[in-house]
């Protein structure tokens, strides 16, 4: 079993509501309430020690300061605004007073970066620690950035340089190293391009290659890349094609839109084009590109 059919299970067993405007299967989901001008953006993510994390490398204010990351680039890939969050703690049978407190030490400072006020949550003892991050925003009303709004003519973009995540865990050392402890959600980006008129959009989570399949089949479209993938120094392309945990956006847009090379100092790349053809099927400089990212269920696929 995978991640993927393991949702699409649950998503046809769930119950259907007029105000769950999307629900499962992006990056949020969509939530309006009755005459509000603004729609509720709901996302939730794990992590978990020996899956996300280890302690004997990770400080704990990067836990902490990654625990909260996750959420807020959810809700920067739907192009919303960061409210509140709720965080789920357990505590492993090694955690100590000291590494709580450096934890929310770093919680709290991307929290305050961001405006984000942590409202409540949960607090128990596992075998291991794992936390559980519970993030709402909003986004004016319809206008919040969905994965399934691609369309063939549309070119794909991504955000920054990607690897270096991948690359930091591998050598543990340097800027890639500072990349994967302290991601930066790109919420004024996200913004951004919904002001721009961005199609479609979501975060780079699990790898360019399996996220753009997920983009793909949730608009029913294929892709054509280019040899134009920006990679970070030191990277290799696998590493930002298949990696993962970069936390860029990949997004989007009507052929002929006007995308700066910058916004607020991060690079935008052209990076392919969107095309009719089997729903998934990504081209590479014309060769197959397999979804290889991080599947939560099986691993690297």
């Amino acid at each position: 079993m995978d991640e993927g059919s393991l949702i699409a299970r649950i998503r046809k067993g769930g119950r259907s509501s007029r105000e769950v405007i999307v629900g499962i299967g992006d990056d949020c989901a969509v939530y309006r309430p009755a005459g509000c001008k603004e729609d509720l953006l709901l996302t939730t993510d794990w992590l978990i020690e020996g899956v996300h994390f280890l302690r004997e490398t990770h400080p704990a204010s990067a836990v902490g300061w990654k625990a909260l990351a996750r959420g807020l680039s959810d809700i920067a890939a739907m192009g919303g605004r960061p409210r509140v969050c709720l965080l789920s703690l357990a505590l492993g049978p090694w955690t100590s007073e000291a590494w709580v407190r450096s934890f929310f030490r770093g919680f709290r400072r991307l929290a305050q970066a961001t405006g984000v006020v942590l409202a409540g949550g949960d607090l128990a003892r596992a075998d291991r620690l794992a936390c559980d991050i519970v993030v709402v925003g909003t986004a004016p009303r319809g206008q919040a950035l969905l994965r399934s709004g691609a369309r063939p003519g549309d070119e794909i973009y991504v955000s920054g340089r990607l690897g270096g995540s991948a690359l930091g865990l591998a050598t543990r050392r340097g800027a890639s190293w500072r990349r994967h402890l302290r991601p930066e959600p790109r919420l004024a980006l996200g913004a951004y391009l919904r002001r721009l008129g961005a199609t479609a959009a979501m975060d780079l989570s699990d790898g360019l290659s399996l996220d753009l399949y997920r983009l793909c089949v949730a608009s029913g479209v294929a892709a054509e890349l280019e040899d134009t993938i920006p990679v970070f120094r030191g990277a290799t392309l696998d590493q930002a094609l298949h990696g993962g945990e970069d936390y860029e956006l990949l997004f989007t847009v009507p052929e002929g839109t006007r995308v700066p090379k910058r916004h607020r100092g991060v690079e935008l790349t052209r990076i392919g084009r969107i095309v009719k053809g089997r729903a998934g099927r990504i081209l590479l400089a014309g060769e197959r590109l397999r979804p290889l990212g991080w599947d939560h269920l099986r691993g690297r696929s």
